[in-house]
């Protein structure tokens, strides 16, 4: 057996053969690489160029783009045709309330301006009013018209008759007051118009009406319980952001249910500061010369030259939250005697231990008894006769939410409160004679007032 060794010639072309072999497979892989980053070049682009022109597109205001469907060429009927079309640019000082988009910095100073009441001319009343078409209601003070500004706000206008002094007292009360103030829970002032043949003033329009037309109208039961509590806390907390919140305290002096308007959420709104007045915090004490508020609602300290603070909202509130529970006027000759006024009627109950059969008697559903106790409890605080016994509103608003316990409250109707002994036949009384004490009670209602006995207490000594 005979063994041979390849030649050299042999071994050169296997390995020219093999060279060969990986030279190929490097130029197809090279091929294919580069076909596929050409192919995602081109993609990229392609998809620049689309956004590129989707951006040009955007930034051409509408009315100046050329129609390219049957639809865009029907919607640009109403405008010049593309050789006649003109690029218009709104200037930045486009007046307040356009609907126009402005600038970032403008837009906010904008909105901040807007926080600041405006001054209207009479003549953009009677635009805003398309002319005092719509009268919304009316009293004393004039009418009240539906309008609505240029950014598309609805508002009340309340263009006020009377052109005295008093009048002219009240506008600059609210705008005053109004003016410095921000709350949920106050009505918000837009505006006004000062002008020697035109007194108005132009509010946020709030749906619902007032809080009495729900209590003693037709819909006096159309809202539930539960949700006159939110009403009741969302008008304390009102009434606490003037007291106690701005920069110098605001007395309203006519806390009523006329005077508590509702929106489309049924969160009430105060309204009506004709009366409100502004008080350094250093000296909380106004002397009132003359009666203020509305009879009824009007705390004692309200009747006389005395010392008056912002107490005396925390009285006019109390009354209300009797006749948020009660859903009724808190004086009704039309109720027997003993219910008559309802402070004291929920007075007499309340020491009772029966202020769950009051309720029961006003048809208030078992579930909603312990919020009813609750208000009931705070009005009596709220009443009390001396302005210090009386909390503070944002106290008032704790034990609304039940945040704090409500302590017992004291007899809250001293000034009602006469002890008359029974003279002898001579015209003096004797220390062992018998003594008759009786307690009568004044209604103070529409100036008028309505006594009666409610106890006598015979004492023999």
């Amino acid at each position: 057996m005979s063994f041979q060794f390849p030649s050299p010639s042999d071994d050169f072309q296997t390995q020219a053969q093999n060279q060969f072999d990986h030279f190929m497979e490097w130029t197809v892989i090279a091929s294919i690489a580069s076909g596929v980053v050409g192919l995602i070049a081109t993609i990229a682009v392609v998809y620049a160029i689309i956004q590129c022109l989707k951006k040009a597109g955007e930034a051409i205001p509408a009315y100046a783009q050329l129609p390219t469907t049957e639809k865009d060429h029907k919607a640009s009927k109403s405008f010049p045709s593309s050789r006649e079309v003109e690029v218009v640019i709104e200037p930045a000082s486009k007046v307040q309330g356009s609907k126009t988009e402005f600038a970032t910095m403008e837009r906010f100073l904008s909105n901040i301006n807007k926080e600041k009441p405006i001054r209207f001319s009479p003549e953009e009343l009677d635009i805003i009013t398309w002319d005092y078409s719509t009268i919304l209601g009316s009293g004393a003070f004039g009418v009240v018209y539906k309008g609505e500004l240029s950014n598309g706000d609805i508002v009340a206008v309340k263009v006020i008759n009377s052109l005295d002094m008093g009048m002219e007292e009240q506008l600059k009360a609210e705008v005053g007051t109004l003016g410095r103030t921000y709350h949920v829970n106050l009505v918000r002032l837009y505006g006004f118009c000062f002008h020697r043949d035109k007194r108005a003033l132009v509010y946020e329009f709030v749906e619902n009406g007032s809080l009495d037309k729900h209590l003693f109208g037709s819909q006096n039961h159309d809202i539930e319980f539960g949700k006159l509590l939110e009403i009741a806390i969302g008008t304390a907390k009102g009434i606490a952001y003037l007291h106690e919140e701005c920069q110098k305290r605001i007395i309203h002096y006519d806390i009523k249910p006329e005077n508590v308007l509702l929106d489309m959420n049924l969160e009430p709104k105060v309204a009506d500061f004709g009366l409100a007045k502004l008080c350094n915090r250093d000296n909380d004490v106004a002397v009132n010369t003359h009666f203020r508020g509305t009879r009824g609602y009007a705390a004692p300290e309200m009747w006389k030259p005395f010392p008056v603070t912002h107490k005396c909202d925390v009285y006019s509130f109390g009354i209300l939250l009797f006749e948020m529970v009660g859903r009724r006027r808190h004086f009704d000759d039309n109720y027997g005697e003993s219910q008559q006024w309802l402070p004291q009627y929920t007075w007499d109950m309340f020491e009772n231990n029966e202020l769950s059969v009051m309720l029961s008697l006003y048809g208030m559903e078992e579930k909603d008894r312990e919020k009813g106790e609750r208000m009931s409890k705070v009005a009596l605080w709220c009443v009390q006769y001396k302005p210090d016994d009386r909390p503070l509103m944002s106290t008032v608003v704790k034990m609304l939410e039940g945040e704090i316990e409500i302590s017992p409250p004291p007899f809250p109707f001293q000034n009602l409160v006469s002890v008359k002994p029974n003279l002898t036949r001579q015209g003096s009384s004797t220390a062992d004679s018998d003594t008759t004490l009786s307690r009568e009670t004044s209604y103070p209602e529409s100036g008028s007032k309505i006594k009666r006995k409610t106890f006598e207490i015979e004492e023999r000594t």
